[in-house]
This record gives C-alpha cells, sequence and structure tokens, in this order.
C-alpha cells in the first residue's frame, strides 16, 4: 500500500456530490488501463471521502445511494475507472508522449495522400498536427483520438484512411515459407498455387502499410517476387 504522501486522489461526482479515494499514482493508472493490479494494492487508505484534503469521509448512506454499496473496494474500482484521476507532472509527460506515438502511427499506417496514393511519413503528420495546434489528452483512447486528428489535419493535408488491395506472385522456391506470413499481413482475397509451385495472392491492407507489404515481401523471397496495387 502506498504512503499518503505519495498518493494522488481519484475523484468521480455523483449527483450533487463529489467521491474521492487516495491512490497510488502508477497502480492506479494501470488499474484505470485494465492491467492487472488488484485495487487492494492501489489504495493508499481503505476509505471514500467527500473531500480528502480535509478528511472528510463519505457517509455509509450516501455512499449506498450513489453506488449501490458501501463497499470500499468495490466504490474505489468504480471511482478510479470512471473518474478523473490527478496524474503526476512525469506522468502525464510519459503518456502524452507515447500516445502522441501512438496516434501519429495509426495514421501513418492506415491513411494515404488520396492524390498520390502514397502513405503519408509519419514525419510529415506530426507536422501537421503541430500546424493544427492538435492538444492529445493522455487519458483518451487512441481510437478516439485519432478521429480527432484526422479531421483537424485533412484541411492541411490531404489524407483519407482507406485500404488497398495488393496482387503478389511468390516463386515457387519462396512459396511454401512465406505463404504463412503473408497470409497474416493483411486479409487474403483470394489465392491459388500455380502449377509450376508459386503462389498467387489477393491482399487487402491498410493503404499506409504498402511500404511495409513490400518490404516484407522482398525480404521473405530475396527480392524474387512481382507484386501490382491492383
Amino acid at each position: 500500500m502506498v504512503s499518503l504522501d505519495e498518493s494522488l486522489v481519484a475523484r468521480l461526482k455523483k449527483g450533487s456530490k463529489h467521491y474521492e479515494v487516495l491512490v497510488d499514482p502508477d497502480g492506479a493508472l494501470e488499474f484505470k488501463k485494465g492491467g492487472n493490479v488488484k485495487i487492494e494494492d492501489v489504495l493508499a487508505v481503505e476509505a471514500v471521502f467527500e473531500d480528502s484534503g480535509r478528511g472528510d469521509h463519505a457517509s455509509e448512506s450516501d455512499l449506498t445511494n450513489a453506488f449501490q454499496t458501501d463497499d470500499v473496494f468495490e466504490i474505489a474500482a468504480y471511482i478510479i475507472k470512471h473518474g478523473e484521476l490527478q496524474l503526476t507532472k512525469e506522468q502525464r509527460k510519459h503518456i502524452l508522449e507515447e500516445k502522441t506515438r501512438q496516434v501519429i502511427s495509426t495514421i501513418a499506417q492506415n491513411a494515404i495522400n488520396p492524390q498520390t496514393r502514397a502513405p503519408h511519413p509519419p514525419g510529415r503528420i506530426e507536422k501537421a498536427m503541430e500546424e493544427a495546434k492538435i492538444h492529445i489528452d493522455p487519458l483518451k483512447s487512441v481510437d478516439e483520438q485519432v478521429n480527432i486528428v484526422m479531421k483537424a489535419i485533412r484541411p492541411i493535408i490531404p489524407i483519407r484512411f482507406e485500404e488497398v488491395e495488393i496482387a503478389v506472385k511468390i516463386p515457387s522456391d519462396y512459396a511454401a515459407k512465406s505463404y504463412g506470413d503473408i497470409a497474416k499481413f493483411g486479409t487474403m482475397l483470394r489465392d491459388s498455387w500455380q502449377n509450376d509451385g508459386s503462389w498467387v495472392a489477393v491482399v487487402k491492407i491498410p493503404a499506409g502499410m504498402q511500404n511495409d507489404f513490400y518490404g516484407l515481401v522482398n525480404h521473405l523471397t530475396k527480392g524474387d517476387a512481382e507484386t501490382k496495387l491492383l
């Protein structure tokens, strides 16, 4: 159990009242993200407060009315999951940097320039985000923020999410060992084995991952394969 001096407040409003618990910063963040953390190890003190700064405990009747239970652990888990977690400066910075990278990576893997049908490099996406003055929320999901970022940067760079279909022909010397890796890369639309032992397939992948796909095919076949963007 974390010491009170190192604890942070997790807060939730229910009706007209606020409810607070004192928590371990790292443990609470991991718990909120769905990590394998026990709520007993997250709480700094086994109590629910109306105002933790003043030490005002919430009454059992208020807790029962608000949460349909007076079990501290159940209530604390709910507050951490659904409430506001006050992050440390270091936590917020780390999460912000990591989530920004995840948002940029997701867009780069799935989007293209519709004018050229080529992927946008991550650096170009990051620059467009800076120009659009995008502010990533460290506690919102990546998927939610990807949509927000896409809407904000469209006036700056031509971009849209798209999937592409690529036909690939693998020579017989590499066909058998290449099958699994290529099949897992995207959605296999159709494939067939040729009389000469070569393998032909059409794979659907996120448009932004074309270069990665071509790199995989070249690696598997030492450059001895045919591909065509359909």
